[in-house]
């Protein structure tokens, strides 16, 4: 598949972006690595990508691309900085909000703090094709608010009975407690299709019996041994090994991702504050949620 120069797209126009959470049900799946893949693969394919490691308290996004940043979220939320002072670039273009590591205060956001932090995607001067939004795991406060602000949600998990235990658990408080219906499902470190597809068709039967939801497999990322290796050498497996077939799967996903369609309409509430701010309305926080309840009425 060819990839585009980095530098071509620069002066495009906005468009509305993609907004998509990464989440997983536990910890130990690869999650941030497959965010860390995707954005750098995405980027090759000429897509403007901006990270938001929204695992507040343990973030490290960063210290997977070798980075260290300055200033994170903690400085935005504290007023000291705005998300243009502490975004970061890091391979291929690739653009990064980081977040602090170890700071327990920042693991449940208060409403004032999660009114800053849209105020400042508000002023965000980035053009942006796709934001990925890297969650944490389980389902703490943090990761159901940065879950419901995308319009996509994307479940990782591995073939462990563990993590597919904890993926349904993610969906059901998702879909009960903020109704969410429509999910995709990427198996990491699985060792083939048949064995991701069994992880879908698990989920997918418990899913059919208790939860009026549907999920899509969106495919699979296979266990080999350079995902390790680049991990140790801080950098992305698509940037460092690419012809192995863990490299690929991404590549493959990162093209599925491209061509999901952009301009269908948000949720609505926050997803339609998101979606205006990340397009460059300019609405302040009470226009837009004002907009929302419109809508949504």
């Amino acid at each position: 598949m060819p990839l585009q120069p980095m530098g071509e797209t620069s002066n495009r126009p906005a468009a509305q972006p993609k907004v998509i959470a990464v989440t997983s049900g536990k910890g130990g799946v690869g999650k941030t690595n497959v965010v860390a893949n995707l954005a750098v693969a995405l980027s090759r394919m000429g897509q403007r990508v901006l990270i938001l490691d929204a695992d507040l308290g343990l973030g490290n996004l960063d210290v997977l691309f070798g980075m260290v940043p300055e200033f994170t979220l903690e400085h935005v939320l504290l007023g000291q900085k705005s998300l243009s002072e502490v975004t970061i670039e890091g391979p291929c273009g690739v653009r990064i909000l980081p977040t602090s590591s170890g700071r327990e205060q920042l693991t449940r956001l208060t409403a004032e703090q999660q009114l800053i932090l849209q105020a400042e995607f508000d002023r965000l001067e980035e053009s942006v094709d796709v934001l990925l939004i890297d969650t944490g795991a389980g389902i703490g406060s943090n990761v159901l608010y940065f879950t419901t602000m995308a319009r996509e949600i994307v479940v990782v998990a591995s073939p462990e009975p563990t993590s597919i235990t904890d993926a349904y658990a993610v969906m059901k408080v998702l879909s009960k407690r903020h109704g969410e219906r429509r999910f995709r499902l990427l198996v990491n470190m699985a060792r083939g299709d048949s064995e991701a597809r069994e992880v879908y068709r698990k989920l997918n039967l418990v899913a059919d019996r208790f939860l009026d939801i549907m999920i899509t497999y969106i495919g699979y990322i296979p266990k080999d041994d350079y995902l390790p290796m680049a991990v140790c050498e801080q950098r992305a497996v698509v940037e460092c090994f690419p012809q192995t077939r863990s490299s690929l799967s991404f590549v493959r996903l990162a093209q599925t991702i491209k061509d999901w369609p952009s301009d269908g309409g948000p949720k609505g509430g926050v997803q339609l504050l998101w979606r205006m701010m990340l397009s460059g309305a300019p609405a302040s926080i009470p226009a837009a949620q004002a907009a929302c309840e419109r809508r949504e009425g």
